[in-house]
């Protein structure tokens, strides 16, 4: 018996909604719904436009229903660390977007409390400046935290406009740098350390448990039975996505790539030694209690804003002749740290790369062909150190390299992460995140059951990985 169940799987650049037919032996995905999605810039600084956003969520599902009248429940899974305050239900304006500038006045205000050693034993949780700890100490410092009642995270809040409900699902909750590492209960303490209310945060929820049922107005305008669940998923994408990494066999690491790309193994226990805090590698939720134990490399935002800046003279970039180009550059390129802030936010990319090489003695590019070659390679080289780091910390074998999301159809950045790696790459699924999204759904009403293992195995058995074996440098 196979269920139907919709998929919202909301990114940082885009969002779309898909319909999932799941049972013991099928897994099937359909698009019914795309949008874009990006920051928009006011006088007070860089903004989602989360009403927007809904209304598009709304469009995809009533597109679901159009496709599949017996939609059995609905999953939503974003990207983490923003949030929306409230007051009385009502949202106090557009959250604001995690690479805004004010994000760094935030990590002035919390380490002046909490010395970053000493969160990190809590959290467990690399340094990012656009945690979302740190902006809500300037959200302390405006006093909008003495007017807020209640704070949701962006999955979190498309489900309460779809429910009513508010909660905090665990996963994308775990982000925030307020969840204890190791209880994975909301850390009281920390919170009255840093002068953040207690009383904004929700009760936590695990994936697969029921958040609530749509309203009424919901299911008129969507076509939704009045009893459809939002069902909690891996609400942070790459918790999701890991779900549907065909890893079946020990020794493998992931890299969820998109606009981040997300690098590091699984673990049954956080991982909290000097060597792993150092090294900034983060301890976050995953699905059934397991750890995602990982390091955040900038991904293929550096080429899509490099792109963006090559196309304000309003001549479109072809993507795959572009990579195609890339790959025939002669030669051996330099490679800058990808990990580097200097890359954080929007602005011209092209000429920062330029700069960031420049500036050190290295060669320089002097084509978009040669850019798009040194940012791939930066990434491969900063992808495989990651793994090699990971299995390091974790004292596992990593034996192979799963590469999901947009990043697995870039056949240049997989062969090279692979020759960089000294690993064998495994490429795809690539809506690997919509795919979690949908077996953890699945499991949660009993289309399928068991394990991530036996979860994993229906992925691996339904998507065969393209492999790239490594060549060397």
């Amino acid at each position: 018996m196979t269920a139907a169940v919709a998929a919202v799987d909301l990114g940082a650049t885009s969002g779309r909604v898909m319909v999932g037919q799941v049972g013991p032996d099928t897994l099937e995905l359909r698009q019914v719904g795309r949008f874009a999605n990006g920051p928009v810039r006011t006088p007070d600084g860089l903004h989602w436009n989360l009403q927007e956003l809904y209304a598009h969520v709304l469009d995809g599902l009533r597109s679901a229903t159009r496709w599949d009248e017996a939609i059995r429940s609905i999953g939503i899974d974003s990207w983490a660390v923003d949030y929306a305050l409230l007051r009385g239900g009502r949202v106090l304006g557009e959250p604001f977007h995690y690479r805004d500038e004010r994000t760094a006045h935030g990590v002035d205000l919390v380490h002046a409390d909490e010395p970053f050693s000493l969160l990190y034993a809590r959290n467990g949780l690399q340094f990012l400046p656009f945690n979302t700890l740190y902006q809500l100490a300037v959200e302390r410092e405006a006093g909008m935290l003495a007017v807020a009642d209640r704070l949701l995270l962006v999955p979190d809040l498309m489900a309460y406009y779809l429910t009513g409900a508010t909660v905090a699902e665990a996963t994308n909750a775990s982000t925030t740098g307020l969840l204890d590492v190791s209880t994975k209960e909301w850390d009281g303490e920390l919170m009255d350390r840093l002068r953040l209310p207690r009383g904004l945060f929700p009760r936590i929820v695990q994936p697969g448990e029921r958040v609530g049922t749509v309203l009424p107005h919901v299911a008129e305008a969507t076509g939704l039975a009045g009893d459809t669940p939002v069902v909690a998923v891996g609400s942070h994408d790459t918790a999701s996505a890991v779900v549907a990494t065909p890893m079946t066999e020990p020794g493998g690491a992931y890299i969820s790539c998109g606009t981040w790309g997300l690098v590091g193994v699984e673990t049954e226990a956080p991982v909290l030694s000097d060597a792993a805090r150092e090294a900034n590698f983060t301890n976050e939720g995953g699905v059934d209690g397991r750890t995602r134990f990982l390091h955040n490399v900038m991904g293929l935002w550096i080429l899509s804003e490099s792109i963006r800046e090559w196309e304000r003279d309003g001549e479109k970039v072809d993507l795959e002749r572009l990579l195609a180009e890339a790959a025939a550059v002669p030669g051996e390129v330099d490679v800058f740290d990808a990990n580097d802030e200097a890359f954080m936010a929007p602005g011209d990319m092209p000429a920062r790369v330029a700069g960031w090489l420049g500036a050190r003695g290295f060669r320089v590019p002097g084509s978009r062909a040669e850019t798009a070659r040194c940012i791939i390679e930066s990434l491969a080289q900063a992808f495989a150190d990651a793994v090699h780091d990971a299995a390091a910390l974790s004292a596992q074998d990593v034996r192979r390299i799963h590469i999901t999301g947009g990043g697995s159809l870039n056949d240049l950045l997989c062969q090279r992460t692979a020759d960089r790696s000294g690993l064998p790459v495994m490429a795809g699924p690539v809506e690997a995140t919509a795919i979690g999204n949908v077996l953890i759904q699945g499991r949660a009403i009993g289309a399928v059951s068991g394990s991530l293992e036996s979860l994993r195995d229906l992925v691996a058995r339904t998507f065969e990985p393209r492999v790239f074996t490594p060549k060397g440098l």
